[in-house]
């Protein structure tokens, strides 16, 4: 392994930038470790953004202002829905919970919220969240060492933190295999608040990377920080362009990630750079109709809020009757549930695309999530809708029925929501023109949604209604 790693690590020497003139066509290698990686966080500052952006007008610098040179800021402003306008009005992408580092219903540390998602980003491919993520860390006071160590060694960390970091990881590459023991091992560190809260971040912290991912956003210039900045949070006023190309340890230089899932290149017998996304083939309609069967009859591994305290967390215009067990887990934190509950049903409700195509999402996504009480609402909306069953279970093999359109607006939807890196530029181009930017910003930012219900619905293990 030795061998092969510094043989591997003189090849990418000798070679460019490992992020330049890569295959649009193909996922964005893995980089396997610490020197590799802060290549990868520098190279993201030259990314090209994948969705074409119309000209400003007189009018749009005006409403823009500084956000007029912003990437993001444009792409929200063109294409996602603005609040309060009968056009599309809705919410915006890639948003999630943000308990902050004060707010009043936090329950864990925040820097050990970071932690989590710099793990959660690792994970997912992720560059531009994690550039930021250790810029934070660094200003809260970790040094480069301990930052390494979230990589690669967790013999540095305590036995809690290390549980946590493994769920992090599982709820983030393997939610399909969420189970009881999973939360149990929590339970072992953590109250029933905090493994929600835990939950309710790194659901957060996947719905971000997707949208960062998805629609290509290039890294700040002014990124890095490393070396700016204390704990406290607090920057020095300054111009001048910081680098993620810091110094690395001896002991890290050719330390292999245990973060990022990796194959074994049978030719070398060392880990691949190929990314690595596995899900299981999806069961026959018989075994997801017994799945979503005994999904019915489980209880769910956190506690909810009852029914009358939720409803204090809900829009007044909401429908009367039981509320959903999602607003009653979300309940338990009542100050973010009402921002949550009220973003969701937004993502539902309003936005310009098709009612029908959001719930053959929802089906497609939950399914490969094996999220049970997901896919049993995105089965209850389709047939709400007028789908038939088979009309519902063709959205789980081939796609060959549907218009062009369709099937590159569910392969944006499918990849995106597996894995964020496993989406290509293609993949973007292409529904792009078939669809229009506008539907396809509008997509991924609803993928982000779905992504995260999925997490917090099954690791919750809730009963499917």
């Amino acid at each position: 392994m030795k061998k092969y790693l510094l043989s591997f690590l003189g090849a990418l020497a000798a070679n460019a930038a490992f992020g330049a003139d890569l295959p649009t066509n193909e996922p964005r290698p893995t980089p396997l470790t610490r020197p590799e990686m802060k290549q990868y966080l520098e190279d993201m500052k030259a990314r090209k953004p994948r969705i074409p952006l119309p000209e400003l007008t007189e009018e749009d610098k005006a409403k823009l202002g500084e956000r007029g040179g912003s990437y993001e800021g444009r792409l929200r402003y063109h294409y996602m829905p603005q609040s309060g306008e009968g056009r599309g009005a809705g919410g915006r992408g890639g948003s999630g919970f943000s308990f902050g580092p004060s707010g009043t219903e936090a329950t864990l540390d925040n820097t050990f919220k970071v932690q989590l998602f710099w793990l959660v980003s690792r994970a997912n491919n992720c560059q531009y969240c994690q550039g930021h993520q250790e810029s934070k860390l660094l200003r809260a006071g970790m040094k480069e060492d301990e930052i390494a160590a979230l990589d690669s060694d967790w013999n540095a960390f305590g036995e809690a933190q290390k549980v946590a970091f493994a769920f992090a990881v599982k709820f983030t590459n393997n939610p399909h295999l969420l189970n009881d023991a999973d939360i149990e091992g929590l339970r072992k560190h953590y109250s029933n608040e905090k493994i929600l809260e835990m939950i309710l971040s790194m659901a957060g912290n996947n719905s971000i990377n997707r949208w960062k991912e998805g629609t290509g956003v290039p890294q700040n210039e002014g990124s890095g920080g490393f070396g700016i900045g204390r704990a406290g949070g607090e920057r020095p006023a300054t111009t001048e362009k910081h680098t993620y190309l810091t110094p690395t340890a001896d002991k890290y230089k050719s330390a292999v990630t245990k973060v990022s899932p990796l194959e074994i290149d049978p030719k070398t017998g060392g880990p691949s750079r190929a990314t690595v996304c596995k899900r299981p083939a999806l069961e026959s309609r018989s075994e997801t109709e017994a799945a979503l069967a005994a999904a019915a009859k489980r209880t769910p591994r956190l506690p909810l809020v009852d029914d009358a305290k939720a409803r204090e967390v809900v829009p007044a215009d909401y429908p009367k009757g039981e509320l959903p067990q999602w607003i009653r887990l979300l309940a338990t934190f009542p100050e973010q549930a009402k921002s949550r509950v009220a973003s969701q049903i937004s993502a539902e409700t309003r936005g310009d695309l098709n009612p029908l195509l959001k719930a053959q999402v929802s089906w497609i996504i939950a399914r490969q999530d094996r999220a049970w009480y997901a896919t049993a609402e995105a089965k209850k909306r389709l047939q709400a809708l007028g789908q038939t069953d088979d009309q519902i279970y063709v959205l789980d093999g081939d796609w060959k029925g549907f218009t062009p359109t369709e099937q590159a607006m569910f392969t944006v939807a499918k990849k995106l929501a597996a894995s964020p890196v496993v989406l290509t530029d293609d993949d973007v181009t292409a529904a792009v023109k078939l669809a229009g930017p506008r539907d396809v910003v509008q997509l991924i930012s609803y993928v982000t949604t779905r992504a995260s219900f999925d997490r917090i619905t099954e690791s919750a293990g809730l009963r499917a209604e």
